[in-house]
């Protein structure tokens, strides 16, 4: 098992780093003429595990020209705050870096990372943004236990009283020796046993094809925080290395995950499928490697919102899509998370429109329609974005959709919040959660909701640099406000 929490970031990002020798012990990524093919190789350069070739190659892109125009552009005011980055699982490989320079091409308005049970790319997320001039945001992503719906499936399918949760708006982790610090070490302990053990079982059943964690799984990610995805692809790699024959790794496949044998040879050349596929029939629910979670699989809802409070991050309820058993008064849940401290909610809104189907679009739209109400009722901003932790999920909701037309004053209002609390929280420390923030907001929810959101819309991330603050830790809010206008 891993020892580290966190890898620390190597190298300080700034723009003279691009020419600095990497931690390989090569020379400069770069030459100092910019060519649209050296502009290729620095864009290939931000996926390195390297963090220092990551940084060379994003400070030489930033201290360039303007960036070509992403294909398919964004409409003005696009967010997408829930990336998944290689800190987790990114179907792109992409890394913090990577991201935050793509959402610079695509001219979206914000954009946040979010990995699973680790915070290990948000310093750099948060320094890319602010070398590109870019609204970022940081936070984890982990599944709760929550004791009030025991008896009921929320939004993990198939497990009763479990839901995925985020720590949103994060800006820096927690000090060894604090509980925080040891609750962030315990879901990602816990999680790599969960991973070991769905190994372990899917090992017993291949036979022929088996996995070494340490050797074959941990490598593919730069922090060691596998996911069960990581577990798929070793899969994937480790069968093509012991049938060379392709009609034998066909047969190989289609015995394991109980198809014929021309499905699975077509399957061989659509790797993002044979993925889903090996996923679904061997570690999800009714597969070899799944076992049903006990209440203790998982850290409770409070232990996580604990886990905010001590980072002065703020804790954020997330929806699937509104048709399970525990999200079907979504009212009543985001009553009772606030109460609990819960302060913000994430949504996926390609899941509840996209939809081929009339009759399921129809369905999951008047449910959309119903959590935003709820989470506007409650005083909770929403979080948006499309995860890219999946083959085929787009870069950004797609905000020209008529259909998302009613909500985009939400989703844009949510994103300048947490920018506006990130800002403030990293360099005044007066963010949402703050000492300052209760001082003066107390247990209103929408008196720092709109504080916050009105911050995000007047600090750009140039401004937000020069913020002082011990000149505005002194003010009330209706001050800061005219301090940084």
């Amino acid at each position: 098992m891993n020892e580290y929490l966190i890898k620390p970031t190597q190298m300080r990002y700034s723009v003279s780093a691009y020419n600095q020798p990497n931690t390989a012990g090569n020379t400069p990524l770069i030459d100092d003429n910019p060519t649209p093919s050296s502009s290729e190789r620095a864009e290939h350069g931000l996926n390195s595990f390297d963090p220092c070739e990551r940084a060379q190659a994003l400070c030489y892109l930033a201290q360039g020209d303007q960036p070509r125009q992403a294909e398919g552009h964004s409409p003005p005011r696009s967010v997408n705050l829930h990336y998944h980055t290689f800190f987790s699982y990114n179907a792109l490989g992409w890394s913090p870096s990577a991201i935050a320079w793509e959402a610079h091409k695509h001219g979206l308005l914000a954009a946040g990372i979010v990995d699973f049970d680790v915070l290990d790319g948000m310093e750099e997320f948060l320094a890319a943004g602010e070398i590109l001039g870019l609204r970022t945001i940081a936070a984890i992503e982990t599944r709760v236990f929550v004791r009030e719906y025991l008896d009921q499936v929320i939004n993990s399918p198939n497990e009763p009283g479990i839901s995925y949760f985020m720590v949103a708006g994060c800006h820096r982790t927690p000090e060894p020796g604090t509980p925080a610090y040891d609750t962030l070490r315990r879901i990602r302990a816990m999680a790599e046993h969960r991973n070991v053990g769905v190994m372990e079982r899917v090992n017993a059943f291949l036979d022929q094809v088996q996995l070494d964690y340490e050797a074959d799984v941990v490598p593919l990610t730069p922090s060691g925080n596998a996911t069960e995805r990581h577990l798929v692809g070793a899969y994937d790699t480790k069968a093509r290395q012991v049938f060379a024959d392709q009609g034998d790794l066909a047969a190989f496949w289609a015995k394991s995950l109980d198809m014929e044998d021309d499905e699975a040879e077509s399957l061989l050349a659509d790797a993002p499928r044979l993925h889903e596929m090996i996923r679904s029939k061997l570690m999800k629910y009714g597969g070899v490697g799944y076992v049903t979670p006990a209440p203790g699989s998982f850290p409770s809802l409070e232990q996580i919102i604990e886990l905010a409070d001590g980072i002065g991050a703020i804790p954020t309820a997330t929806w699937l899509d509104g048709t399970s058993p525990g999200e079907s008064d979504m009212r009543k849940m985001l009553h009772l998370l606030a109460s609990k401290g819960v302060a913000a909610l994430n949504i996926i809104p390609d899941r509840n429109w996209n939809i081929s189907d009339p009759s399921e679009k129809s369905l999951k739209l008047a449910k959309l329609a119903e959590v935003i109400e709820a989470a506007r009722e409650v005083g909770f901003p929403i979080c948006v974005g499309t995860e890219m932790n999946k083959a085929g999920q787009p870069f950004v909701d797609d905000f020209a959709a008529p259909e998302l037309a009613p909500y985009i004053e939400d989703f844009v209002s949510g994103a300048l919040f947490f920018w506006g609390h990130t800002a403030l929280a990293r360099r005044a420390g007066m963010g949402y959660s703050s000492d300052w923030a209760r001082h003066y907001f107390g247990l209103d929810r929408s008196a720092p909701r709109d504080f916050y959101t009105r911050v995000g819309r007047t600090i750009s991330p140039a401004e937000a640099t020069l913020i002082n603050a011990n000149s505005l830790r002194s003010r009330t809010p209706t001050e800061v406000l005219r301090t940084l206008q």
